[in-house]
């Protein structure tokens, strides 16, 4: 094992973390998954669909089968600074919210978290079997029925502010295998193509371009996700996000093997970066002026503020 220390600055607050190795169990991908890699996941979560953090506060959140979590972007005890080996990595913490299964989950902006997926057990709140497109405005304590209640389980989702301010909201119907497109804030929808993918990512300062990883190859929507074609040169990617134009833009993604690549607004140039340890299972972009990535490894959740060349262990994997 090795233990490496990195700081990052969240939210405009500067971390420091303590990364260590750690090994966890494999996780099959879900049916509507192409075959281009068996994600693996922090144990602490069983399964982490997906990561993010909000910009008005930095609080980093995962959305997983037991619900959105809070990962600890705090200042470690000092401790940590000393190199004490027996220092303990903080552990997550639940929301004040329900366990449901968070199939899909974005921050959508300042204060706001979308989320689908399935109710759990002790959750009498949320409709059943498909929880439709619920939202939280604070920090996952409480979710509102957005629309579909009852009825879609989105396995993945992205949003963009439109010009009008309105939020575009973008979503993968697993089941149906078809996006859908909602101009007004998640309320009503439109459907989109008919494309399995397995991650999809909305430019924010093109919202009618999204893009998504298909077994076919990165393929790229230029008219709001009704049609896709698939995008020349690019590499095979896994998972994908895109930059805002404070991080200079340009898509963000990581491929089967794990290797981080990246590609600035406009240009056809792909980069290679460094890698992460194993197929990731979730990967988010957080942008402004320092941006770093996010991702769900075999080492827990982990940050990088080099595209993957070092990385910072957040939540260690149990063994």
């Amino acid at each position: 094992m090795t233990t490496s220390r990195r700081t990052i600055r969240l939210g405009g607050a500067t971390v420091i973390t303590v990364g260590l190795a750690a090994a966890l169990a494999a996780c099959a991908p879900t049916p509507a998954t192409p075959s281009t890699g068996t994600p693996t996941t922090t144990t602490a979560f069983e399964h982490v669909h997906g990561l993010g953090a909000d910009p008005s506060t930095g609080a980093t959140y995962a959305g997983t089968h037991q619900g959105v979590w809070q990962i600890p972007t705090g200042l470690l005890p000092d401790s940590y600074l000393a190199g004490a080996p027996d220092a303990e990595i903080t552990r997550p913490t639940p929301t004040d919210g329900p366990a449901f299964d968070a199939m899909g989950f974005t921050v959508a902006g300042p204060g706001l978290l979308l989320a689908s997926g399935h109710p759990g057990s002790d959750t009498s709140t949320l409709s059943a079997p498909n929880v439709g497109l619920i939202s939280s405005a604070d920090a996952a304590a409480t979710w509102s029925n957005v629309s579909l209640a009852g009825e879609t389980d989105f396995h993945d989702l992205d949003a963009v502010t439109l010009p009008t301010g309105a939020l575009r909201v973008y979503g993968y119907d697993a089941a149906a295998g078809t996006v859908s497109i909602s101009d007004d804030d998640g309320a009503t929808w439109s459907p989109g193509a008919a494309v399995a993918l397995r991650d999809l990512a909305a430019d924010p300062a093109t919202p009618d371009r999204v893009f998504a990883t298909t077994e076919n190859g990165l393929a790229v929507s230029e008219d709001a996700g009704r049609t896709f074609g698939t995008l020349s040169g690019a590499p095979m990617l896994y998972l994908i996000d895109v930059q805002d134009a404070a991080a200079g833009g340009g898509v963000v993604g990581i491929d089967p093997d794990g290797v981080v690549w990246h590609q600035e607004t406009g240009g056809g140039t792909w980069t290679r970066g460094g890698r992460t340890e194993g197929t990731p299972e979730a990967f988010a972009v957080v942008g402004g002026s320092m941006p770093w990535l996010l991702a769900a490894d075999q080492r827990g959740v982990v940050a990088s503020d080099d595209f993957g060349l070092t990385w910072t262990v957040l939540v260690a994997a149990q063994a």
